[in-house]
C-alpha cells in the first residue's frame, strides 16, 4: 500500500512536471554539459593563453587533421609548426620600429585563408594583440581602426595591398610598419613577411612570451559595427578566448566531427567560435574563402561535412536554390548559428533532411548568450531559472521614442512579462565581467546601464529588443540604434550617410531603413549616383558592398511602407513614394521627380523627390534592395536645402523642415 502511494505521488508529480515545466530536463541536462564544459575547458587554464593551448594539442595528435582549405590539407602538427615560424620571423624582426614586444597591438587585413590562421597563432606565441579587420574596410575607415586599437604593426595579404598601399605615406608618419603576406616584389617601405616566414626557424618560442599575467588581460581586438558611427575595438580577454574552446562541445560536437566555416575570420563567429571551437575539440576544420551557395552540398559530400557554422543569411541562399537530385545525400546533421528566420528555418529542415538545428545568440563584446537547445522554431535560447544560472539576464520595459528604458517613479527599470517586448541587459560582475573596447572610457561607458534595480549595479546594454513567451523561451524582435542588418553585419546607418555627405552636392543625409515591397535581394550600386554638376563623386568614398544595402529602421524604429502612404506628405513633402518602374533616366541627380536606372541587375534605382514651398528641394531617396522586406532608404538634402541633425534623426524627431519625419512606430523585424 505504501509502495503504492510513494508511485502514485511520484507519478502525479511528473505529470505535473510535463504540464508546467516540460522543458525542465532539457534545462537540466544542458546546465550540467555546460559545467562540465566549462570545468574541462578551464582546467589548467590559469596562467595558460590559446597559443599554448593549440601547442598542447598539436603534441598529443599531430597527424590529426586540423584544416582543408581549397585542395590543401593542415595537421594539427603542422599547423603548430607553421605558427612557430611565423612567431620566429617576427621575434627577430629588426626592420622599422624595431623588435615586436609583448602587448603591442598588429592588426591583420587577411581574408580567410590558412595564412590568418598561422599569423593570428604566431602572434600570440609573442604575447603581441591580433586586431582582425574587416576585409572590406579602405581608406578612413581603415585608418580610423588602426589608430583605435594602436597598432604598431599592419599585416596584409597580396591580394588586400590595393587598400593599403594609398595609405602608406600615412601609416609611415603613424609609425605603422607594414608587413605583406605573400611573395614580393613590395612597394617601398612594405616587407614581405612571407619571404621571412619561409626563411624562419620552427623551434618554439619562450613560452613566458605568450603567458598572461592576468586572463582578463586583452589577447585580441574584434571589430564591431559601431550603432553611432565607425567600428570599435571590441576586447577580447585570454579567458573569452578559452572558454570559446568549448563552443561545440556545448552543443554536442566531438573530435569526429568536420565542420565547415565560410563565416569572415575578422568576425568572432568565424575566428573564435568556428577556429577555436574546433580546436577545443579537436576536429577537423574546412575553411572557406567565401560562402557558395551552388557549392555548399558539393563541398559537404567532398569533404564530409557533419558540422555546418551558419548565419541566417547562408541558409536562406540555400533554400533559394533551385532544387536538384542528392540534396539530401548528405552527411551533416548539425548546424548552429544565430539569425535563422523560423520560415527558413521550416524550410530548410523539410528541403535538406534531419538536421539538428541549434540557434545561438551572443555579442562580441557582450557578457550574455543564448543556446536553442532544444531547437525550438525561431527561439534564440531558454530563460528558464537553471538556464539563467550559467547565463543570467533581465528583460526590462524600452521607450523606443526616447531611446532608454522605462523607469519607474523611484527611478528603477521595470522587467517585463511574458509577451512583452523588452531590452535586453545582463549584469556585469566578476563572474560576467564587461571590457568594453578599446579608446577612450566614455566608449566603453555608452554600453552600460547604472542603478538599473539597485544602487551602484551595473548592466550591459546589449540593444536588442526581445520577448519570452509562457514557456521561457526567448526570441529576438528588433535592435534599437541607428544599425540594420545585412548579410549577417550589423552597419551602422550613420556610416552610410557619412559615405554620402562626402558629395560636394549634398549639404546634410540621413538614412533609416523602411520596407522595399518586392525587392529582388540585391545591393544598389550607390557609385552611380551623379551630383547637381553631374561629377561622379561617390567612388572613393564610399564602403565597398556590403556596407550599403539593405537595411533597418531609425533609432530603434521603424519608418511606415512608403507604399502604404499614398499621397499623404510626410512633413510637407509630398512624393514620397517606392521608386517608378521601369525607371527613368535622370539628367542629373537631385532634379525633382526623376529617378536613375539601376546600375546592376536588381539594384534599387535612386528616385529623387520633390517638397512643396517653402522648402523648394527633399533631396534624395536611396532605397537599397534587399530581400522581400527590409530595404534602406535615405533622405539627403542638396546644397542650399535646409540641413538636418542627425542625432534628432535618431531620437526619432523631425531632423529638419525639409525631410520631417511622420510618428514612428515599433515593428517586429525578421533578420
Amino acid at each position: 500500500m505504501y509502495l503504492a502511494g510513494v508511485a502514485a505521488a511520484a507519478a502525479a508529480l511528473l505529470w505535473l512536471q510535463r504540464r508546467l515545466w516540460p522543458h525542465l530536463w532539457a534545462d537540466a541536462r544542458f546546465l550540467l554539459r555546460a559545467l562540465r564544459c566549462q570545468r574541462r575547458v578551464l582546467r589548467g587554464a590559469a596562467g595558460s593563453s590559446l597559443a599554448q593551448r593549440f601547442a598542447s594539442l598539436a603534441r598529443a595528435a599531430p597527424q590529426r587533421l586540423f584544416l582543408r582549405f581549397e585542395a590543401q590539407s593542415f595537421s594539427y602538427g603542422q599547423a603548430e609548426r607553421a605558427s612557430r615560424r611565423v612567431a620566429n620571423a617576427l621575434r627577430a624582426w629588426r626592420g622599422p620600429g624595431g623588435p615586436l614586444l609583448p602587448g603591442q597591438t598588429v592588426a591583420l587585413l587577411v581574408g580567410n585563408e590558412p595564412g590568418f590562421v598561422w599569423a593570428w597563432l604566431g602572434l600570440a606565441r609573442l604575447g603581441a594583440v591580433p586586431a582582425f579587420l574587416g576585409t572590406g574596410l579602405r581608406r578612413g575607415a581603415l585608418l580610423h581602426c588602426l589608430r583605435g586599437c594602436g597598432a604598431r604593426a599592419l599585416l596584409v595579404a597580396r591580394d588586400l595591398c590595393d587598400a593599403v598601399e594609398p595609405l602608406l605615406p600615412t601609416l609611415q608618419e603613424l609609425g605603422i610598419v607594414v608587413w605583406v603576406w605573400g611573395p614580393g616584389p613590395c612597394p617601398p617601405g612594405v616587407t614581405s613577411l612571407q619571404e621571412l616566414v619561409e626563411e624562419a626557424s620552427e623551434e618554439p618560442v619562450p613560452p613566458d612570451l605568450s603567458t598572461p599575467r592576468d586572463m582578463m588581460d586583452t589577447c585580441l581586438y574584434i571589430f564591431t559595427s559601431g550603432t553611432t558611427g565607425l567600428p570599435k575595438a571590441a576586447r577580447i580577454s585570454h579567458h573569452k578566448s578559452i572558454m570559446c574552446l568549448g563552443f561545440y562541445r556545448l552543443v554536442g560536437a566531438s573530435s569526429k566531427d568536420v565542420i565547415y566555416v565560410a563565416l569572415p575570420l575578422y568576425h568572432m563567429s568565424g575566428s573564435l567560435l568556428g577556429i577555436v571551437g574546433c580546436i577545443g575539440i579537436g576536429a577537423t576544420c574546412v575553411l572557406k574563402r567565401k560562402f557558395s551557395a551552388s557549392q555548399f552540398w558539393g563541398d559537404c559530400q567532398h569533404y564530409g561535412v557533419t558540422v555546418f557554422q551558419y548565419i541566417g543569411e547562408l541558409c536562406r541562399y540555400l533554400v533559394n536554390q533551385p532544387k536538384r537530385e542528392g540534396e539530401r545525400n548528405h552527411s551533416l546533421h548539425l548546424a548552429v548559428g544565430s539569425g535563422l528566420r523560423p520560415d527558413v528555418w521550416r524550410e530548410f529542415l523539410q528541403r535538406f533532411g534531419n538536421i539538428r538545428i541549434v540557434e545561438t545568440y551572443g555579442m562580441t563584446e557582450g557578457n550574455i548568450t543564448f543556446f536553442n537547445y532544444t531547437s525550438t522554431l525561431g527561439a534564440v535560447g531558454r530563460g528558464s531559472f537553471l538556464y539563467k544560472l550559467f547565463s543570467p539576464f533581465e528583460l526590462v520595459r524600452y521607450d523606443v521614442l526616447q531611446g532608454a528604458p522605462v523607469r519607474d517613479a523611484a527611478g528603477w527599470c521595470q522587467r517585463v512579462g511574458p509577451g512583452e517586448t523588452g531590452l535586453l541587459i545582463a549584469p556585469v560582475t566578476p563572474q560576467n565581467p564587461f571590457l568594453g573596447y578599446a579608446g577612450g572610457r566614455e566608449l566603453s561607458e555608452h554600453k552600460l546601464l547604472h542603478g538599473v534595480f539597485t544602487a551602484g549595479d551595473a548592466y550591459f546594454n546589449t540593444g536588442d529588443l526581445m520577448v519570452h513567451d509562457a514557456a521561457q523561451f526567448v526570441y529576438f524582435r528588433d535592435r534599437t540604434g541607428d544599425t540594420y542588418r545585412w548579410k549577417g553585419e550589423n552597419v551602422a546607418t550613420t556610416e552610410v550617410a557619412e559615405a554620402l555627405a562626402a558629395l560636394d552636392s549634398l549639404q546634410e543625409v540621413n538614412v533609416y531603413g523602411v520596407a522595399v515591397p518586392g525587392s529582388p535581394g540585391h545591393d544598389p550600386d550607390l557609385q552611380t549616383a551623379q551630383g547637381a554638376s553631374g561629377q561622379r563623386g561617390l567612388r572613393p568614398h564610399a564602403p565597398p558592398r556590403p556596407a550599403v544595402p539593405a537595411g533597418r529602421r531609425l533609432g530603434g524604429l521603424r519608418a511606415p511602407d512608403p507604399a502604404a502612404l499614398g499621397g499623404r506628405h510626410l512633413g510637407g513633402c509630398p512624393d514620397i513614394s517606392p521608386p517608378p518602374h521601369p525607371p527613368r533616366a535622370p539628367s542629373g541627380w537631385g532634379s525633382p521627380g526623376e529617378t536613375t536606372s539601376p546600375s546592376m541587375h536588381g539594384s534599387a534605382p535612386l528616385h529623387v523627390g520633390s517638397c512643396s514651398p517653402p522648402w523648394p528641394h527633399l533631396g534624395a531617396l536611396l532605397p537599397a534592395a534587399a530581400w522581400p522586406g527590409p530595404g534602406l532608404w535615405g533622405a539627403a538634402c542638396p546644397r542650399g536645402g535646409t540641413g538636418g541633425n542627425r542625432a534628432q534623426v535618431a531620437a526619432g524627431k523631425d531632423f529638419s523642415p525639409c525631410c520631417a519625419l511622420p510618428p514612428l512606430h515599433p515593428m517586429f523585424f525578421t533578420s
